[in-house]
């Protein structure tokens, strides 16, 4: 049986505009019965910072999500959103967030429930579902589900009673790793996702995958056929192929991105590196110099001690000298006090001569 490729988001719009088909895949990720379903609006605008790309700023833009709804089980309303991503871009985290903090924000999202007798607004609890075309840094499980608990971290109790506040703020998330999916068949759940399967396409374009109805359960069959008869649709190949486009276009953009980055990496090496040199010459410079100046310093140093030396010898030469007179004088009989004018000596260095 040939069926229509999933991973285009065009075919898998047509697969959950049935709302028992969509009732069944979620369900069964999630586990829980659903009661009722509400198909809600998937696309929002938000303010975007498109400067790297586009040099502009706050721009109004249009963004969509795969699939959004409001499920009823047996916990009450929860908010279902799905997205399905084929390739891997750098910017898909924070777009994820993103959605993730529209939907928190969003005001329809939100319920009014009765608490200790009082009306009171609470947030509908968010359960995000992603499809991935690549594989996970880490895990290879090919599904992986990631589902809160409340737990007394004194006592190591799990919580029973659930928390208008807690389920407000935190969401569980589902993520498949449709890579992980190929040839794998171990449980009812892995059989159904495996019209993800990307390794039964039968076209060059991978718009088409070969499946054996035989593999399904009864259950899951009404969803194969569905995307069975999405092939019949004269539309669908042709948004595919527009899909195909799109992605190869983001794919062309991604690697201009990395390799502006890369060459703006290389620049500040370079440029780093230059830096680096200019600084290293720099400081040569400045050690050259105030090697310079040291040794310049040490030359007047000893200068000022030679010329001190010279004039500490001439002034002992003086007043030896006019020692030698006053002692001259003394023998010829001179007064004291001419002796003490005339060579500028004291009253006690005449009487020691």
């Amino acid at each position: 049986m040939q069926i229509a490729n999933p991973i285009y988001d065009v075919v898998f719009k047509y697969l959950m505009e049935d709302a028992k088909i969509a009732k069944l895949l979620i369900s069964s990720i999630i586990g829980e019965e659903i009661e009722t379903l509400d198909f809600r609006p998937q696309e929002f605008t938000a303010d975007i910072d498109k400067g790297r790309i586009e040099g502009r700023f706050g721009l109004l833009t249009v963004y969509r999500l795969d699939f959004s709804a409001t499920i009823k089980t047996g916990d009450g309303l929860k908010q279902v959103l799905i997205e399905i991503q084929k390739a891997k871009f750098a910017t898909d985290i924070m777009r994820f967030r993103g959605y993730l903090g529209s939907q928190y924000s969003n005001k329809s999202n939100t319920q009014i429930d009765t608490i200790n007798s009082h009306s009171r607004r609470i947030g509908i609890p968010i359960i995000g579902i992603y499809f991935l075309g690549h594989k996970l840094d880490n895990a290879d499980a090919s599904i992986i589900g990631v589902n809160r608990t409340y737990k007394d971290l004194v006592t190591g109790e799990l919580l029973k009673e659930k928390e208008s506040f807690i389920e407000s703020l935190t969401h569980d998330s589902y993520v498949i790793q449709i890579p992980s999916l190929v040839q794998k068949r171990r449980n009812d759940l892995e059989k159904l996702l495996s019209i993800f399967d990307q390794s039964t396409y039968v076209d060059a374009e991978h718009h088409i995958l070969n499946i054996k109805e035989e593999d399904y359960p009864e259950k899951h069959r009404s969803l194969i056929r569905r995307l069975q008869s999405a092939i019949l649709e004269p539309e669908m190949r042709k948004q595919m192929e527009i899909e195909d486009g799109i992605l190869g276009e983001f794919e062309d953009m991604q690697r201009e991105i990395m390799q502006q980055r890369q060459e703006i990496a290389e620049v500040k090496l370079e440029a780093g590196e230059k830096i680096a040199e200019a600084e290293r010459d720099a400081s040569e410079k400045i050690a050259e110099a105030e090697r310079e100046i040291g040794i310049e310093r040490q030359k007047a140093t000893e200068a000022e001690r030679e010329a001190a030396d010279k004039i500490a010898e001439v002034e002992r030469d003086a007043c030896e000298s006019r020692k030698k007179v006053a002692r001259n004088l003394k023998k010829a009989g001179v007064a004291l006090t001419i002796i003490m004018q005339a060579t500028g000596l004291s009253q006690k260095e005449v009487d020691d001569v």
